[in-house]
């Protein structure tokens, strides 16, 4: 599995929600908040996964796009994932950075899980 650098950015909408949900498959949302079911179990059962797994939640990132808006959700995450020491981007799936953490990305045993704290 490469790593996911989001959606949008692919004019996609999210390969692994769109293939359980109609209602993003034909276009009739484009934010699962939007959704009336926002949400559904599919999400939450991915919401779920993310949170343990990977320290961020699904949900509440709709959440705050829904109150702030997709420009303030992404200014807040770019300085969320932000690495302290070179400024480069953390990876989501294990805190590594992509710039300066190479090196200890190739010596991970599990590549996407996150290192104990």
């Amino acid at each position: 599995m490469g790593y996911c650098i989001g959606c949008r950015p692919r004019d996609k909408q999210c390969a692994f929600l769109k293939k359980r949900c109609e209602r993003l498959l034909g276009g009739e949302v484009n934010y699962c908040y939007e959704c009336p079911d926002f949400p559904c179990k599919h999400l939450e059962h991915f919401d779920g996964r993310y949170r343990s797994l990977f320290r961020m939640s699904m949900i509440e990132n709709l959440e705050y796009i829904k109150e702030n808006g997709i420009r303030q959700f992404l200014e807040k995450e770019e300085e969320k994932w932000k690495c302290p020491q070179c400024g480069g981007v953390i990876c989501c799936h294990n805190g590594i950075c992509f710039n300066c953490g190479l090196d200890k990305l190739k010596n991970k045993k599990k590549l996407y899980r996150w290192e104990e704290d």
